[in-house]
């Protein structure tokens, strides 16, 4: 396949921005880190940072840092003072980044305010007062489409006024009350509820355990209670 000078410049580029590490390098720190802490056998990756000498070393969602023998193990933020940027921070938007279109959207429930162009997921708890104070900042924010996902992690309580609000005949509406103007739900919660397990499960797979949890449209997740001014911030730039 013929690529042109410029394409193949920019491959290159990117293939020498990579954080490569020897092979060699990398079986001695995982061993050394395994020999010496038993609880870092399960290390999912270790790459260069930007700062020579020092490797990033990552669990899950967990960044640490360690020399290039293991010798030491640091955590911590670690940052760019030349471009004043928060290295660690950018690096965890992207651990936890989750694709809008892997979103299962079926599952929620949606409200759209104004031309509704710009969209947010978020999911949350009833019985979450986090989540109560968020809903009354989101009330602030205009031309927006929200995807609501409930997730019961709270109690049975929780589970049963999910159940209600899901079976409601208008689930943003009976959402909205609840949230914002306590007027408590109320039904059956007798229809079928099996999105709501649904939810738990895309939670667990996706390490969200806690709320709100927001997702914007360019896959920026944002755990906790922003405010108004955050969300328009966040909104313009997904």
């Amino acid at each position: 396949m013929n690529t042109s000078p410029s394409l193949r410049w920019s491959l290159a580029a990117l293939a020498l921005a990579l954080p490569l590490l020897a092979p060699a390098q990398d079986a001695a720190i995982r061993k050394n880190l395994a020999e010496r802490m038993p609880a870092l056998t399960q290390i999912d990756e270790i790459s260069k940072t930007p700062m020579p000498g020092l490797f990033e070393v990552r669990i899950g969602h967990e960044i640490l840092y360690t020399d290039a023998e293991g010798n030491f193990l640091l955590q911590g933020t670690l940052l760019d003072t030349r471009a004043r940027k928060n290295l660690t921070e950018e690096r965890m938007e992207k651990l936890t980044a989750i694709d809008f279109k892997d979103l299962p959207l079926k599952n929620a429930f949606t409200i759209v305010r104004g031309n509704g162009k710009r969209r947010l997921a978020v999911f949350e708890d009833p019985n979450c007062g986090y989540c109560k104070r968020f809903e009354k900042d989101l009330q602030k924010v205009d031309n927006v489409t929200v995807h609501f996902f409930l997730i019961p992690i709270l109690g049975e309580d929780s589970a049963v006024k999910s159940r209600q609000i899901w079976c409601s005949a208008d689930k943003g509406k009976t959402w909205t009350d609840w949230m914002v103007r306590d007027v408590t739900p109320k039904g059956k919660g007798d229809c079928n509820t099996e999105a709501l397990d649904a939810n738990l499960e895309f939670a667990r797979k996706y390490r969200i355990t806690g709320t709100p949890t927001l997702v914007f449209a360019g896959g920026q997740r944002v755990p906790g209670a922003i405010n108004a001014p955050q969300i328009e911030q966040l909104l313009a730039k997904n």
